[in-house]
């Protein structure tokens, strides 16, 4: 095996990945004894487990993304983390106090992650769940899309000069050409197939609530101005089956048995805040969140089922927000 140095993959970004050794006489053990049979490398007497070599294998694989590294350059790491430890325990820099605070940090961290995995392993999301979830939240007004178009003007009072005008009659493309303040104006104010999700809410309520082929009454008002919106056509987006979506659905029911199993411990427990906490300024639950919060998209990104989508450019300033 080559002697040559390679660079610490882990150290400095975890205090207790690494090496399954043993320790030093002079130590308390605190890992399982490793047989030379079972070891990949010994160090001064101190056998380095094949079972750590698969860990850092494993560890590095995923930190870059499936990239993978000579099995000799692994083993010089493992390596050269156990001179390290066996220097650190000859100093007995293991007994100093920053040590010891850092290793409870490590201690607390690791016994929170057991309880929650031992947690989700007494209390796994079942079939049944994750069916009941599918058929809650797949389908209905979740899995609609609209086309529509929409004219953005400045103020109340010209939306409802616009409205006025439509209904005596007047056409929507050529209204929005001549008086929509967005990008979307020369081509009629269209915007597209879209999703609600895909719009701010003030904006995607209206449209939801419009039947095919009518315009609003009264306008809209978003951060970006006042709409008069025309709903052209709807349609339900394919419904994916099943186990197509139980991967992103488990670990949403996961979070929800968590975040349960979190309310229901601090309901049980005494807890005082001993310092001044500064509230952050954030909206109250069910109040719209103000333009500041909310992400802009481009409005004539269009999916994929528009034709012209891949022609058109996007918009900053007019459309509704993804929020």
């Amino acid at each position: 095996m080559t002697n040559k140095l390679v660079p610490f993959f882990l150290i400095g970004a975890s205090l207790v990945a690494g090496c399954d050794s043993q320790q030093p006489p002079t130590t308390a053990p605190i890992a399982p004894k490793v047989d030379k049979a079972d070891a990949v490398a010994s160090v001064n007497g101190i056998y380095i487990s094949r079972t750590a070599l698969q860990e850092l294998e494993s560890d590095i694989a995923e930190r870059t993304q499936g990239q993978s590294f000579p099995k000799d350059k692994l083993i010089e790491e493992l390596v050269q983390r156990e001179l390290l430890v066996q220097e650190a325990l000859q100093k007995q820099l293991d007994k100093s106090p920053e040590f010891i605070q850092k290793m409870e940090v490590v201690r607390k961290s690791l016994l929170s992650q057991a309880a929650l995995q031992n947690f989700l392993k007494s209390n796994p999301v079942t079939d049944e769940e994750i069916k009941a979830e599918y058929e809650k939240n797949v389908g209905g007004e979740n899995n609609m899309e609209y086309k529509a178009r929409h004219i953005l003007v400045k103020t109340e009072d010209e939306a409802k000069k616009i409205i006025e005008q439509l209904d005596k009659g007047a056409k929507f493309d050529d209204l929005a050409k001549k008086s929509s303040t967005g990008p979307s104006g020369p081509e009629g104010g269209d915007l597209g197939w879209f999703a609600p999700s895909q719009m701010v809410t003030p904006f995607s309520e209206a449209v939801i609530a419009l039947e095919d082929g009518k315009y609003t009454t009264e306008p809209v008002e978003t951060q970006f101005g006042w709409h008069v919106i025309l709903r052209e056509d709807s349609r339900q987006q394919p419904i994916p089956p099943l186990e197509e979506v139980k991967e992103q659905i488990l670990p949403y029911l996961q979070r929800q048995k968590v975040q349960t199993m979190m309310e229901n411990l601090r309901a049980g427990a005494q807890v005082e805040i001993l310092i001044p906490i500064e509230e952050p300024k954030t909206p109250e639950l069910g109040e719209t969140a103000t333009p500041e919060t909310e992400a802009v998209p481009a409005e004539e990104e269009k999916p994929a089922t528009d034709q012209a989508a891949s022609e058109e450019p996007a918009e900053s300033q007019e459309a509704p927000a993804a929020q």
